[in-house]
C-alpha cells in the first residue's frame, strides 16, 4: 500500500462512513456511483475525498471557497421562499467531469488554496440567522462531495430555523442519498440532459442515477426541488430530447415540479460551442408547456414572460420577476391565486421578500496570514 501522505490537513480531515474495503488492498468510495478505489494517500476524482489509514476521509470539512448572500431565485429556485436571501457556498472538487462546467474554477480546483474562508456547522447556522437569511445553499460545486459538511450543517441550521438548499447534480449512490435528503429542505436538481451519450462523453458519469434521485425525492420525501438543464446548441437542445425529457418528468415527477431551461456560454473545455440563443429556450418552454408541464422557465438571459410564475389554472400572473428582482406578487398568504383561489404548488410565506438581485460577499473567518479577504 502507498504510505500515508501529509498531504491532507488534519484540522479539516474528518472520518466518513460509506465506503468499504477491497480484496486488493484499496478502499472503494460509496457515497456516487463513481465508486472510486483508492490505495492510502490516493484521492478520488472529487479530489476531496481521500484513502487515509484504510479508510476514506473527508479532506475539507469546515472549509469553504467563500461565502455570498444570493437571492433564492439565483439557485435557481423559483418556488421556495420567494425574494429572500440565501447564504451560499461551496468547496472545491465534483464528482462529475462536465466538459461545460460554468464554475470551473470551483468544481474543477486541485488546490487547497481555493479554499479560502472557513466555519463550522453552528458558526455558520448563526451567521445565517445574524445575516438575515431565511436559508442556506450548498452550491457552486456539488454538496454530493463534501456530504459530512453539509449534514451537520443542515442540522445546525435546522436547529436556528434556517433552510437547507442543495444544488446537485444528484448523482448519488442509494444509500447516502436517503439520509443526505431527510436533512434538506429543498434542492434544485441539474438534469444535464435526457441522453446517456451526453452523461457518458460530456459529464463522465451516466443518467440512470439522476432519473432515481429525482424519482426518489418525488415519492419518496418532502423535499421541495425543482429541475435545471442548460441547453447547449448542437448536444442536449433538439426538439426531439427536449419533448422525451418534459414527457417524462409529467409521467414520472408530475406536472407540477418546476423545470428551468438555462443558457450556456462558452466555458472550460468547450468554449468553441456558441450562446444558447434565446429562441432556443423559448422553443424548450413552449415544448414544457405544451406536454403539461405547469412552471417552466428559462434563465441566464433577461425574459420576464419566461422567468415570471403563472396560474396553472386561469393563466394569471403570480410572481413577476425581472431578472432576479420580483415585480408582481399576487398570492393570497395561503399561496392561492388570487384571482381563481388555485393553489400554487412550492413553499411560501404570507408576503414576498424583499432581497432583490443583490450579491453580497461574506467573510466568516478571518484570513490566514499572507491570504487577503475574500473579494
Amino acid at each position: 500500500m502507498v504510505a500515508t501522505t501529509p498531504a491532507f490537513d488534519p484540522a479539516s480531515t474528518v472520518r466518513t462512513r460509506y465506503w468499504h474495503r477491497l480484496d486488493d488492498g484499496r478502499v472503494q468510495c460509496d457515497v456516487c456511483p463513481r465508486a472510486c478505489r483508492m490505495h492510502d494517500g490516493q484521492r478520488g476524482l472529487c479530489f476531496v475525498r481521500a484513502c487515509q489509514d484504510g479508510e476514506i476521509v473527508l479532506t475539507t470539512y469546515g472549509r469553504s471557497s467563500g461565502f455570498c448572500i444570493d437571492p433564492i431565485e439565483k439557485k435557481p429556485l423559483n418556488h421556495f421562499l420567494p425574494g429572500t436571501p440565501v447564504l451560499s457556498f461551496g468547496t472545491a472538487g465534483c464528482n462529475l467531469a462536465c466538459k461545460f462546467c460554468q464554475n470551473w474554477d470551483i468544481s474543477k480546483s486541485r488546490e487547497t488554496d481555493t479554499l479560502a474562508d472557513a466555519a463550522s456547522p453552528a458558526s455558520l447556522a448563526k451567521a445565517a440567522v445574524r445575516l438575515g437569511c431565511r436559508s442556506i445553499a450548498f452550491t457552486y460545486n456539488d454538496p454530493v462531495i463534501f456530504y459530512e459538511y453539509a449534514v451537520d450543517v443542515a442540522q445546525a441550521c435546522r436547529a436556528w430555523g434556517v433552510k437547507s438548499v442543495a444544488v446537485t447534480a444528484g448523482y448519488m449512490c442509494p444509500e447516502p442519498r436517503a439520509e443526505f435528503y431527510r436533512h434538506m429542505d429543498a434542492a434544485n436538481v441539474d438534469l444535464k440532459a435526457f441522453s446517456e451519450t451526453f452523461y457518458r462523453n460530456i459529464t463522465g458519469s451516466h443518467l440512470q442515477p439522476v432519473l432515481d434521485t429525482l424519482m426518489y425525492l418525488k415519492h419518496e420525501t418532502r423535499v421541495w426541488f425543482e429541475i435545471t438543464t442548460l441547453l447547449i446548441p448542437g448536444e442536449n437542445d433538439s426538439d426531439a430530447e427536449i419533448d422525451a425529457m418534459t414527457t417524462w418528468i409529467r409521467e414520472s415527477l408530475g406536472a407540477d415540479v418546476p423545470l428551468h431551461f438555462t443558457a450556456f456560454h462558452p466555458d472550460w473545455k468547450m468554449r468553441d460551442k456558441p450562446r444558447t440563443p434565446h429562441a432556443t429556450l423559448t422553443r424548450a418552454r413552449a415544448i414544457g408547456l405544451r406536454n403539461g408541464l405547469h412552471y417552466v422557465y428559462t434563465g441566464n438571459v433577461h425574459d420576464a414572460a419566461g422567468g415570471s410564475t403563472y396560474c396553472r389554472e386561469c393563466g394569471a400572473l403570480l410572481i413577476g420577476r425581472d431578472w432576479y428582482v420580483l415585480s408582481d406578487w399576487n398570492l393570497t398568504a395561503d399561496g392561492e391565486c388570487r384571482q381563481c383561489g388555485t393553489r400554487c404548488h412550492g413553499v411560501f410565506e404570507p408576503a414576498a421578500g424583499t432581497w432583490g438581485a443583490r450579491r453580497q460577499r461574506v467573510q466568516l473567518s478571518p484570513p490566514a496570514p499572507g491570504r487577503p479577504a475574500a473579494a
